[in-house]
């Protein structure tokens, strides 16, 4: 079976990000492949052309991620991780970012330079905790001073984990996190990454 014949079938002839069933093709999710129908998804020509072209994103198209999100294929996983990780600043990408498991394989994959991600910051962005360990998204943190949170009205108390981050990517010394229920900036020199 060729790799178009087995993503169509594994689709169920819909694109495996936002449900379209017209203008289909095979989307590479790990860059050096396009033969593995584990390593792409069947996607439609508005997901595609939106994936490759950051500028063009419509971050209401992406909502569809709520539901896809789910899908058991480690490969959709991927890609709707890093959609959802690229949109994190609209706010509600990170509440399903928040709800999203992925096992460690499949996160590594995630956070792997691809298609899906900010290539550039990756790069040249490095965060890093107060040890100097390097942070990545998904790392949990323990803070190593009491912080107080402008605007929230209550002080994030110092040994708090804070599970899950995002990286803020133009700043190195900025990460985010809920705390208290709330999702707050904290600089990177009041962290320790938990092992």
């Amino acid at each position: 079976m060729n790799i178009e014949k087995a993503l169509q079938t594994r689709s169920e002839g819909k694109c495996e990000l936002c449900a379209a069933p017209q203008n289909l093709a095979a989307y590479p999710v790990s860059h050096h492949t396009a033969d593995n129908p584990d390593e792409c998804i069947w996607a439609c020509e508005t997901c595609r052309e939106q994936l490759d072209n950051p500028d063009t994103v419509d971050a209401n198209h992406w909502r569809c991620l709520n539901d896809s999100m789910w899908n058991p294929v480690p490969a959709v996983q991927v890609m709707a991780w890093r959609m959802l990780t690229r949109l994190r600043a609209e706010g509600w990408p990170q509440d399903l970012l928040d709800m999203l498991y992925l096992d460690e394989e499949t996160l590594a994959w995630a956070q792997a330079t691809g298609k899906g991600t900010d290539e550039h910051n990756e790069d040249t962005v490095k965060h890093m905790d107060s040890n100097g360990a390097v942070l990545v998204a998904g790392d949990t943190v323990t803070l190593t001073k009491d912080l107080n949170v402008k605007g929230a009205g209550f002080t994030a108390k110092r040994g708090t984990a804070v599970r899950g981050i995002s990286l803020v990517p133009d700043n190195a010394e900025h990460i985010e996190g809920r705390v208290n229920g709330q999702q707050i900036v904290i600089l990177t020199r009041f962290v320790k990454k938990s092992n």
